[in-house]
Parts: structure tokens; sequence; C-alpha cells
């Protein structure tokens, strides 16, 4: 895991389709999280989390709302 400016982003992990990643927000932060939707590249980006290009927001856990998971499509170019 990495940290920057306290928010913790996990290594990589993968299946056959994709690659996966959570990211881990301090208090502060998670507050800005929307209840209703899922955020966009834009949304997850203006509240401070940083990583490249093609990461989706995709899933919630309810019972951890400081816990952003993302999912991008495996490429020949991110393997």
């Amino acid at each position: 895991m990495t940290s920057y400016k306290n928010v913790i982003y996990s290594d990589k992990y993968f299946d056959e389709n994709f690659e996966y990643r959570h990211v881990i927000l301090p208090k502060d932060i998670a507050k800005k999280v929307p209840k209703d939707h899922l955020m966009s590249e834009d949304e997850w980006r203006g509240i401070g989390v940083q990583q490249s290009k093609g990461w989706i927001h995709f899933m919630k856990h309810g019972p951890e709302p400081h816990v952003l998971l993302f999912r991008r499509p495996l490429t020949i170019s991110n393997n």
C-alpha cells in the first residue's frame, strides 16, 4: 500500500478481465463522497484521489463508506 496526503492506495490485484485497487480515505475527505451515486473520474479527482487514467469507481461497501473500490479493464498496456 502507498499513501499520499493521508489517502491510502492498495496494491493492484487482478482477475481475467480487470485490475482492481481500493482507496482508503481519511475522514475529512470521506465526508465529500456522494451517498447517492458512484463517482465519475472528475468527481474522485476533485476530492483528491490521484491515480492514472482509466480507473472506474465501480462499487460501494456500505459498512466502510471511506473505502472506494476501483477497477479498469486489463489491456496489453497495463499488464
